[in-house]
C-alpha cells in the first residue's frame, strides 16, 4: 500500500509539470484516491487494534498460566502488532501529506482561475 502511495504521489507531480495540467481533473481523482486510502486506513486501525488488544489478553493469559507456548505466541503477537503500527504509521503520513499536495492543488487552481 505504501508502495501505491508513493507511485500516486509520482503521477500526481508529473501532471501537474504540464504546462496544460485539468486541475478539475486532478482534484476528482486525487479526491477519490484521497477517500480510496482513508478507507484503507480505517481497515488498518481497526486491525491493528484488535491484535494489540489480542496480544495485551495473551500477555495477562502468560503471567496468569506460565507455559512456554504461550510466550511464544506473546512474542509472534508482538512482532505482527509493531509490523501492523509501522504500517499504518505510514498509511497515516502518507494520507497527511496527500492532503497538504490537495490543498496545494486547490490552491494552484485557483491561482490559474
Amino acid at each position: 500500500m505504501y508502495k501505491y502511495i508513493k507511485e500516486q504521489e509520482k503521477f500526481l507531480l508529473k501532471e501537474l509539470k504540464k504546462e496544460n495540467a485539468d486541475y478539475n481533473w486532478l482534484l476528482e481523482y486525487f479526491k477519490a484516491q484521497i477517500e480510496f486510502i482513508s478507507h484503507e486506513r480505517f481497515i488498518h486501525l481497526i486491525v491493528t487494534l484488535f491484535f494489540s488488544w489480542l496480544f495485551i489478553i495473551s500477555i495477562i493469559i502468560s503471567f496468569l498460566y506460565t507455559n512456554i507456548l504461550l510466550i511464544f505466541l506473546d512474542l509472534i503477537l508482538l512482532v505482527l502488532v509493531l509490523f501492523y503500527i509501522v504500517h499504518y504509521y505510514r498509511l497515516e503520513n502518507g494520507l497527511q501529506s496527500w492532503y497538504k499536495m490537495y490543498n496545494e492543488i486547490s490552491k494552484q487552481k485557483r491561482d490559474v482561475l
